[in-house]
């Protein structure tokens, strides 16, 4: 592993339900497909909808690579646009996943805060992003489900202090391609990391002065 380079770690989900092709995997392989930039070491994962896979997977991701920034990918049926999600919630738990469990709690980490804000601004993140002229519409949401993809993104949250980040995807052909879904992941990642990279920097000049 070059140390020069940053890790940023990407997931998308399994298929489940309806969805017998995930549109959030498909987006993840295309953006790997597409790469970062000479400069980061992507990796992409697919995650089982398993709760407790959930919770031995994501912190194995932490551990191994220290990843500058890790962005989970899931779908929703309801999706028109690539959904940036501002935050994970920790109670309300009660779907049952791939293996018919759900937590007896129904809540992703017992004594952790209701919900938890990632550090990235998603609004300034959309707003670049559409900017831009990708052709793909990105828009914000507070909710991200109660279901695996929350909790993940919860479970991502909590671990790495607000580091994270979650990206809703609609189905595939509902309206988009998984190529446009994966330039769109591309562009939204390339956004997020230039801003901490900002955010670094300004640290970095407070330190030094």
């Amino acid at each position: 592993m070059d140390n020069s380079k940053r890790n940023v770690v990407v997931t998308g989900f399994e298929p489940f339900g309806a969805h017998t092709i995930n549109a959030s995997w498909v987006a993840v392989q295309e953006l790997k497909r597409l790469g970062l930039g000479k400069d980061v070491d992507l990796h992409v994962y697919e995650v089982p909808v398993e709760y407790q896979a959930v919770q031995s997977l994501v912190p194995s991701l932490w551990k191994q690579y220290h990843p500058q920034l890790v962005v989970h990918v899931g779908v929703s049926g309801m999706a028109t646009t690539v959904t940036l999600e501002k935050c994970g919630r920790n109670h309300g738990y009660k779907g049952l996943d791939n293996s018919r469990f759900c937590p007896h709690s129904q809540c992703c980490i017992e004594g952790g805060p209701d919900y938890i804000d990632s550090v990235i601004d998603m609004e300034l993140v959309c707003k670049r992003v559409t900017a831009s002229g990708l052709g793909v519409a990105v828009s914000v949401s507070k909710d991200a489900g109660r279901y695996l993809c929350d909790f993940t993104y919860y479970t991502s949250l909590y671990l790495s202090h607000g580091r994270s980040a979650f990206v809703h995807v609609p189905p595939i052909a509902k309206p988009y391609s998984g190529e446009d879904l994966g330039r769109a992941l591309q562009a939204i990642i390339q956004e997020m990391l230039d801003m901490l990279d900002r955010a670094e920097e300004k640290i970095h000049c407070q330190h030094v002065h």
